[in-house]
């Protein structure tokens, strides 16, 4: 067990151990972080991929740096990231900082400028990401979001949309983008303003239509036409 410590020199034996230790550890940190750390680089997923790397590659690279205490610097740092992923599912303030909420960069056909410079990323950026999804005119797009993930979500008008089955057989919609006005029981009030209601007009609308209360329910969207579509705890 001596290469666990710091030397001025490792056999070959003991940097073959020291490395296969080092993998082990490094998948099983990341096996208990869970499969959001490896699919969604986020901003909190980004700070700790970049601590854990630093941390363990010198180590496995410098003899005279001893493997123990990297190892238990890196548990205390999947410790935190664990217990900061559960309470940013709990506080919406500490989830804002981790997980900001999506950036629109056109709306309606247009460039916001300013969401562009918020976001920092560039015109050529964004004309790139629009030809990746076939989409070569601005005014076609009702809705572009620049997603927390770093990836963009981009939104046809209807009637710019690939034709399906759906659309040779009904009516084309107005593009409608629904809007979140309740989640995980807490109302949304900024969204209720903009649409010129109140928490009471959502408690009666609730009720009358559903006959359910706020904190029944888990998600709650509504369209252009009122209608409210609801996801219930279970």
């Amino acid at each position: 067990m001596d290469f666990f410590i710091g030397q001025e020199s490792l056999s070959v034996i003991q940097w073959i151990l020291r490395a296969i230790v080092g993998f082990f550890f490094l998948v099983l940190a990341a096996k208990i972080m869970g499969q959001r750390s490896i699919s969604q680089l986020r901003f909190l997923d980004f700070v700790i991929a970049l601590l854990l790397g630093n941390i363990i590659a010198h180590p496995l690279s410098d003899e005279g740096l001893g493997l123990k205490g990297s190892m238990i610097t890196m548990s205390v740092l999947v410790i935190l990231y664990i217990t900061g992923v559960f309470l940013s599912l709990r506080w919406d303030t500490l989830r804002k900082i981790f997980n900001p909420p999506p950036i629109p960069l056109i709306e309606n056909g247009k460039i916001d400028y300013k969401n562009l410079t918020k976001a920092r990323i560039s015109i050529d950026f964004l004309l790139s990401e629009l030809r990746k999804e076939k989409t070569e005119d601005i005014q076609k797009v009702a809705l572009a979001l620049w997603e927390p993930g770093g990836t963009i979500s981009i939104f046809l008008y209807p009637h710019h949309q690939p034709i399906t089955h759906s659309n040779l057989t009904s009516t084309i919609q107005p593009f409608n983008f629904p809007k979140t006005i309740i989640k995980e029981r807490k109302i949304n009030y900024n969204e209720l303003s903009k649409l010129g209601k109140d928490e009471q007009w959502l408690e009666n609308k609730l009720k009358t239509t559903n006959n359910v209360m706020v904190n029944e329910v888990l998600l709650a969207t509504i369209d252009n036409n009122e209608k409210i579509q609801l996801f219930l705890y279970k």
